[in-house]
C-alpha cells in the first residue's frame, strides 16, 4: 500500500471557490447527518481516522501527516469506510480528498453507486460545482460496470436538483457503456424533465423509451395517475 500522503496543491478541488469549502466548514453537519447505513460498522481505526481528519482539516501539513501515519496504512474495507463516515457527517470537502487518493490505490474499481451516494450528499450541501466536479471523473473512468440501480439513483439526484445537462450525460454515458435505461430509469428522466420543462430533451428520452417499450408507455400513465390523485388528495384536503 502506498505511504506517500496525498497531496492537492495540483488538485482541480483547489481551482474551485474557497468561499464554498467556508460553509461547508461553518454549517453545523450534525442536524442534518445521515443515520448510519446497514453493514459493515467501521472499524475502530476507521473511526479514529475520521476523527484525526476532522482535527487536522485546517492545516494542510497536519492534514498530509494524517494521510501519511493513518489513513494509507488501512484496510481498503476501512478507506471505504471512513469515506462513507465523512459523507454521512456531511464533511463533504475531507471526503472528496479521502474519495481522490482512494482512487490512486491499486484495487480501486469505480462504482456508479458510490459517485451516486457522493453527489447526492454534495448536491444537498449546495456544493454544484463539486458536483461537476465528480461527474467528469466518472465520465473519464473505464471499466465501469452496469450498475443501473446506481445510475438510477445518480439520474434522480441530478433530476431532482434541476441539473439537467448532467442528467443527459448520465444517460448517454449508460448507454455508451452499454447499460440499457429500465422503465425507472425513463420515468425519472422522462416525468422530472418535463416537470422542470425541459419539453425538447424529454421528447427524446421518451422517442428512446418507445424503442424499447413501444407506443404508449403505459408505465408513465401510471405514474402520471399515481401523482394526479396525490395532488387532488392535498388539494381536498386543503379545503376541510
Amino acid at each position: 500500500m502506498r505511504s506517500s500522503a496525498i497531496t492537492f496543491l495540483s488538485s482541480p478541488l483547489l481551482s474551485l471557490p474557497a468561499s464554498r469549502c467556508m460553509i461547508v466548514s461553518m454549517s453545523d453537519r450534525s442536524k442534518n447527518r445521515r443515520p448510519l447505513q446497514k453493514g459493515r460498522n467501521p472499524s475502530t481505526e476507521a473511526i479514529q481516522t475520521v476523527q484525526a481528519l476532522k482535527r487536522a482539516n485546517k492545516d494542510q501539513r497536519s492534514l498530509d501527516q494524517v494521510f501519511h501515519s493513518k489513513f494509507n496504512r488501512l484496510l481498503k474495507l476501512d478507506m471505504v469506510a471512513v469515506l462513507r463516515e465523512l459523507l454521512r457527517q456531511n464533511e463533504c470537502l475531507l471526503a472528496l480528498k479521502v474519495f481522490e487518493d482512494i482512487r490512486k490505490e491499486y484495487w480501486y474499481k469505480p462504482q456508479v453507486s458510490l459517485y451516486a451516494e457522493m453527489i447526492t450528499v454534495l448536491a444537498t450541501n449546495g456544493l454544484f460545482e463539486y458536483v461537476e466536479l465528480l461527474h467528469s471523473y466518472l465520465k473519464a473512468e473505464r471499466g465501469l460496470n452496469h450498475e443501473l440501480e446506481g445510475f438510477n439513483a445518480l439520474l434522480k439526484t441530478l433530476i431532482s436538483f434541476n441539473l439537467t445537462k448532467l442528467a443527459m450525460e448520465c444517460y448517454y454515458l449508460m448507454k455508451e457503456i452499454g447499460c440499457e435505461p429500465d422503465k425507472t430509469s425513463f420515468k425519472i428522466l422522462i416525468t422530472g424533465l418535463e416537470s422542470n420543462g425541459e419539453t425538447g430533451p424529454s421528447a427524446m428520452v421518451r422517442q428512446d423509451a418507445q424503442m424499447y417499450y413501444g407506443e404508449c408507455l403505459e408505465f408513465l400513465e401510471e405514474e402520471e395517475e399515481i401523482m394526479d390523485k396525490e395532488k387532488e388528495y392535498k388539494i381536498a384536503g386543503s379545503f376541510e
